[in-house]
């Protein structure tokens, strides 16, 4: 089976300028050498702390940014290296759903208008049949048809997040890259969103690519989680081995602050040193050495490789072994 997509060294560089002429005097590894793969009808969760490049990694499998190196395959085809034409059929196999409901939406046009904008943009509809999709895809997020006229100000956190799942649906991708979705809402209409997406991933069959930091709803939603620091996956997984045996450090780390739905039962956290390194100046070795509670000389000096630990799950250290 082919993967709906397959990310392979996936690199983002941005470059910084100084001085009066702007020359170029560093670079910022944003993402630093990503792969994975997402069959149909399955979730990767991908987690990190703020600032690991989670959300650079959803722009350049978009094309929102264009890639540095590396390649990003839809359904077997290369398309992180096409024209905006060639890309343009590319378009409709995926879609995005972005953090704030509210600021990826134009204030200025009705939810109607917003929702069927991709329809005319691609050609699939105009006029009454548009119209008709339109009220449809309303009533499969949860919304009431009669409410397309209204403007986003209009609707609720949760229900502006709705329009931008129907608009991600409106022309029936394969692939959505929701990237932090339900982190600027409530934790019950996180719930309500959350199992909205399921659902259709159930009935259509659609392949997410899913970012967040909560790891409570990462593991209620995903099949799949990559860990990602300073861009790049230390830790990837099936979401059950990953839960149940973390082998990398940092995972642990993230695992161990997850809070616990019972007062009587205590976990013993792993709190993390200091601070994140920079992304312009990366430690040498293992980039989380600076911070992990096991590191030997070795971290220092010589970058771990991510590899096959057990069947399907990977991890960059050299003392996952022990």
């Amino acid at each position: 089976m082919i993967p709906v997509l397959q990310v392979e060294d996936l690199k983002k560089h941005y470059p910084v300028k100084s001085g009066f002429l702007r020359r170029t005097t560093g670079q910022v590894y944003a993402v630093d050498g990503v792969s994975f793969s997402i069959a149909p009808g399955q979730t990767l969760g991908l987690v990190g702390e703020s600032g690991c490049g989670k959300s650079t990694v959803a722009r350049a499998v978009m094309r929102l940014v264009a890639p540095t190196s590396g390649r990003v395959l839809v359904e077997g085809t290369d398309i992180a290296t096409l024209s905006k034409a060639e890309l343009r059929p590319y378009r409709r196999q995926m879609q995005m759903v972005f953090q704030d409901p509210f600021s990826s939406l134009n204030p200025r046009m009705s939810a109607g208008d917003i929702v069927g904008e991709p329809l005319l943009v691609h050609g699939v509809a105009t006029g009454a049949q548009a119209r008709a999709r339109v009220a449809a895809l309303f009533a499969q997020v949860g919304l009431r048809p009669a409410q397309m006229d209204n403007f986003p100000h209009q609707f609720s956190g949760g229900q502006r997040q709705r329009i931008s799942i129907a608009r991600a649906l409106a022309l029936n991708p394969r692939l959505i890259v929701a990237d932090e979705p339900v982190s600027a809402l409530d934790v019950s209409i996180q719930a309500q969103v959350i199992n909205l997406l399921m659902d259709l991933q159930r009935d259509q069959g659609l392949a997410y690519l899913f970012i967040a930091h909560d790891l409570a709803v990462v593991e209620h939603i995903a099949h799949h989680v990559a860990v990602m620091y300073l861009g790049r996956i230390v830790e990837i997984a099936d979401k059950v081995t990953l839960f149940r045996n973390p082998v990398h450090p940092y995972t642990r780390a993230l695992l161990s602050a997850v809070p616990v739905p019972n007062p009587k039962l205590k976990r013993k956290k792993q709190l993390l040193e200091g601070d994140v390194p920079s992304p312009m100046r990366p430690p040498p070795g293992c980039a989380f050495h600076t911070r992990c509670p096991i590191a030997v000389a070795r971290c220092s000096v010589d970058a771990p490789v991510l590899k096959e630990r057990d069947a399907g799950h990977l991890a960059a250290c050299h003392l996952a072994d022990g």
